[in-house]
């Protein structure tokens, strides 16, 4: 593998870093959105209970037994229990634009890394040929080593570079698809949040009062 490597050129250098970054990056969120999801459903099944009895308290309690994106969205409404409808969602979109935020780290390096690799490649093969045909000018076709030499190097940094970019882009496609499922997720429990407050500011009105409860909202 060394020779290999070494047979690639100054190019592969670089492709090396790239590779080095791609895995971190690629462990790393992994781990993280691992964490994030793994008690979503657990999560909403308790929430709902509390919900459902009119226990804001309890819902409280419940987002900060489990962490992750959605427990902190839900107890970043909840904490907001009694105030107009319209802070509410504020405090909701921001929350889970911060929480989006949060999970998306690291998703630009990984495209970075799936886009440039294959250029650096392909940049490889440049070089690789010219140095080939530079040999073919020197020593014509009486050694035939000196030109396949260049071609090696041209093969080998193309291969790398798409080595390097296939699983970076694979891994970048599925965590993009785990977070756009814990959006969906973060949006349920906003408007699970949303209609409790409103069926409890509707339970809360005093009777004979002719307001109208607060309508229910949807995130945005």
């Amino acid at each position: 593998m060394w020779s290999y490597f070494l047979k690639g050129g100054p190019v592969m250098w670089p492709l090396l870093l790239l590779s080095i970054l791609g895995i971190t990056v690629v462990v790393w969120r992994a781990v993280a959105l691992r964490e994030a999801t793994r008690d979503v459903s657990p999560f909403m099944g308790e929430l709902r209970k509390k919900l459902l009895a009119f226990d804001l308290s309890g819902a409280i309690r419940v987002c900060s037994s489990f962490p992750g994106p959605v427990a902190s969205l839900v107890k970043a409404g909840l904490l907001r229990s009694g105030q107009e409808k319209d802070k509410v969602e504020a405090t909701l979109q921001d929350a889970s634009a911060h929480e989006l935020a949060r999970l998306e780290r690291g998703l630009p390096a990984l495209a970075t890394v799936a886009t440039i690799a294959p250029l650096l490649g392909f940049l490889g093969t440049v070089t690789g040929m010219i140095r080939s045909f530079d040999a073919l000018a020197s020593v014509g076709l009486n050694n035939p080593s000196a030109v396949a030499k260049g071609i090696s190097e041209a093969l080998i940094t193309t291969a790398a570079g798409l080595m390097i970019a296939i699983p970076v882009q694979m891994a970048y496609n599925y965590f993009t698809t785990r977070i756009n499922s814990m959006t969906r997720a973060m949006e349920a429990a906003a408007n699970a949040v949303l209609d409790a407050m409103a069926d409890i500011d509707s339970e809360r009105a005093p009777a004979g009062d002719i307001r109208r409860p607060v309508a229910t909202g949807r995130m945005g």
